[in-house]
């Protein structure tokens, strides 16, 4: 088997270093995907501030030409978190790629990288408790985590969040803590016992793929402050890195423009060939298959798999037991620092994190604290219980202070949560169908973590602004799994402990569709461990 050609779809995380992994083995690589690039960064040295100052029209970068990197106010649409204008690409959509959604707001990308493209570099292993339900423990994917970390430089170091984060190898200094984040954790220090025991709440160094150092031709962060509108200088890791890496090596060949539609098989269900169609239109294309793996990401994955079964055996499938993370978006204002002057030199992202133990270890809820710096602001101060001349004073003697906690909660499979086809009566063509339903105990669950968070952060010195959480709709974390989950029993529409499909001999699933369980965690970590390992012990 070694030296034949792998058949890899899409190029986001797991699929770049699923493809890797292979190619250093001595297969050859056939990647396809829809690949749209992201554009140049502009005047890749200046920070943020020097980016005002020397764009000739620097609203028209931050905000957009016609102002769409602009959240409105709205009662029914209220976010505070916005993709730039420079980051369209990454949510750019593929023409005829049609979905509906019940209870659900699926994102869905085609760039060259995928997702993670637009990714706040959240690095989390799981551990037993939350692999419970994989068919491998801790133990099994520890090695994967640590050859991810010396790949992509991952930073962090021990501390209280140890506890739900086993500490794996691989990992470099942490990054510099910017002024806020810093008297956070001196806080946290004064108040460490009494937030332990009586809150169970635990506050340390987020682990982030982004460099403290310089890592083979990447360099260090030097905190331009422009990490949403995409770092210029690929101190952020994103997979488009990999796929550079891979892009280096005889054996590999991407072709992008094409988005696959299905795969052929014969009446053995061995799988023969992959169909993909040009985005700029034309006849759709067969490439021959010896192995082919899905890694495009859960839901077009799962499409990819429904459509392949429609069109070569007439059936028209479920694929239940459909995950996403449901997240609270929490603004806080630090009370000591009001009126104190900020900087803009510092990394942008979430630099701590928080975890609230609970009573069922995997249950585990999770935050990213993120200190607000260069972010788009509005989105906040917008939302504010007064007029704008009120708001703009506040803005000026808070903006040192203010804060955002990501909360993230675990979620499970559930029959009722699907994924299927159904013809769209308009145009005829095949769509993809979503129906997602919270758990029944869903408010029972999450009000008694965010009065803890709450209680946490008044301990902090921090005050949560009333009516300002924001439950995020489901489908906003794109952290999707569950509708073709690894199992150690043969079943239908399941994959192995390896991966491999128990419907099509020489199928692999390296992506969150195989997901049995979802943690309170980013998973896009665990998506390029588990990819790995998948690599390395399947072929």
């Amino acid at each position: 088997m070694r030296g034949s050609r792998v058949v890899v779809v899409g190029s986001g995380p797991s699929a770049v270093h699923f493809a890797l992994t292979v190619l250093r083995k001595g297969y050859g690589v056939l990647m396809l995907d829809v690949g749209y690039e992201k554009p140049a960064a502009v005047n890749p040295e200046d920070s943020f501030a020097a980016l005002k100052q020397n764009l000739s029209d620097p609203a028209g970068y931050f905000l957009g030409p016609n102002l769409e990197g602009l959240l409105l106010p709205s009662k029914e649409k209220r976010e505070y978190y916005g993709i730039p204008p420079n980051k369209d690409y990454v949510f750019r959509p593929a023409a005829g790629y049609e979905t509906r959604a019940r209870g659900f707001a699926p994102l869905f990308s085609f760039a060259r990288g995928g997702m993670a493209e637009a990714w706040t570099a959240g690095c989390y292993p799981f551990n037993d408790a939350e692999l419970a339900e994989f068919p491998f423990n801790y133990a099994g994917i520890a090695p994967y985590y640590e050859e991810i970390a010396r790949r992509i430089g991952i930073s962090g170091e021990p501390d209280d969040l140890q506890k739900f984060f086993p500490l794996h190898g691989g990992l470099i200094e942490p990054l510099e803590l910017d002024f806020h984040s810093r008297e956070l954790m001196n806080a946290y220090a004064r108040r460490r016992q009494e937030l332990n025991s009586r809150l169970g709440c635990y506050l340390g160094r987020t682990r982030v793929a982004t460099l403290s150092r310089d890592l083979e031709g990447r360099r260090a962060c030097s905190k331009l402050g422009r990490c949403l509108w995409g770092c210029p200088t690929d101190s952020l890791y994103t997979p488009s890195i990999t796929l550079r890496q891979c892009q280096t090596l005889p054996n590999f060949e991407y072709v992008p423009g094409h988005l696959v539609t299905h795969f052929e098989f014969n009446s053995g269900n061995h799988i023969t060939a992959v169909v993909a169609a040009p985005v700029v239109g034309g006849e759709a294309r067969k490439f021959p298959v010896e192995t082919l793996v899905l890694a495009a990401g859960a839901l077009p994955s799962t499409r990819i798999f429904l459509e392949s079964v429609l069109r070569g055996a007439g059936q028209r499938l479920e694929l239940r037991g459909l995950m996403d993370n449901r997240q609270v978006l929490m603004p806080f204002v630090n009370l000591n620092l009001i009126g104190k002057n900020y900087s803009p030199g510092s990394y942008q992202y979430h630099l701590l994190g928080m975890g609230l133990e609970m009573p069922v270890p995997r249950e585990y809820v999770h935050g990213q604290v993120t200190t607000l710096k260069t972010a788009l602001l509005h989105p906040i101060i917008q939302n504010l219980p007064c007029d704008l001349r009120a708001a703009m004073f506040i803005l000026r003697v808070t903006h040192c202070a203010l804060g955002i906690v990501n909360v993230n909660f675990h979620d499970a499979r559930r029959e009722g949560n699907r994924a299927t086809l159904e013809k769209d009566s308009a145009t005829g063509r095949e769509r993809l169908l979503v129906h997602y339903a919270p758990p029944k105990d869903e408010a029972q669950r999450m009000g008694p973590a965010l009065r803890r968070i709450r209680a946490a952060l008044w301990k902090l010195g921090c005050f949560v602004p009333p009516g300002m959480a924001h439950v995020r709709p489901m489908g906003a974390s794109a952290h999707y799994a569950g509708t073709l989950p690894m199992s150690t029993e043969s079943k239908p529409h399941t994959a192995s402990p390896a991966g491999q499909s128990y419907d099509f001999e020489n199928l692999f699933l390296a992506d969150g569709a195989a997901f049995p369980f979802l943690p309170a965690k980013n998973i896009t970590f665990t998506l390029m461990a588990n990819a790995v390992r998948i690599a390395d012990q399947a072929f």
